[in-house]
């Protein structure tokens, strides 16, 4: 089963139903629920996210979808090492390098995001999500 990192960018595309990009993140997190897809995030991105459903939303709502989007994804722990590899990075966004490293760390080969010009010398996959579900939906189809 692969594995996907997942950046807040798309899960607040899910949970806000942000358009034009809501489609593609649905399709993601039926993949993700139907566990064809297996989905990773960090603790930060909850954290973030909380903030921007709360400020949509409030604290219960906010609470709510976070409970439910805990059922689907995985968090990984993010430790000393994965803060010392972002600050001694040549990321220019300290919260993307986090994400990113924790991702490598974690054995994680494909980060999902919306974000992908802060990722220009990745040494893992980084495409948004829908170039991604066009890319496993070609694969299936072979």
């Amino acid at each position: 089963m692969i594995k996907v990192f997942v950046d807040s960018d798309i899960i607040l595309d899910l949970l806000a139903q942000r358009e034009p990009y809501f489609e593609y993140a649905a399709k993601l997190f039926t993949l993700i629920d139907q566990k064809k897809i297996k989905a990773y995030t960090s603790p930060i991105i909850f954290a973030n996210l909380h903030y921007l459903i709360k400020k949509l939303t409030s604290n219960t709502a906010a609470l709510k979808s976070l409970r439910k989007l805990k059922t689907l994804m995985n968090i990984l722990p993010v430790d000393e090492r994965i803060i010392e590899q972002a600050l001694n990075s040549e990321f220019n966004n300290f919260e993307d390098a986090i994400q990113y490293f924790t991702a490598i760390n974690s054995g994680i080969n494909h980060l999902l995001t919306r974000n992908k010009v802060d990722y220009k010398k990745s040494k893992i996959a980084i495409s948004t999500s829908e170039e991604f579900l066009k890319t496993w939906y070609a694969k299936k189809n072979k």
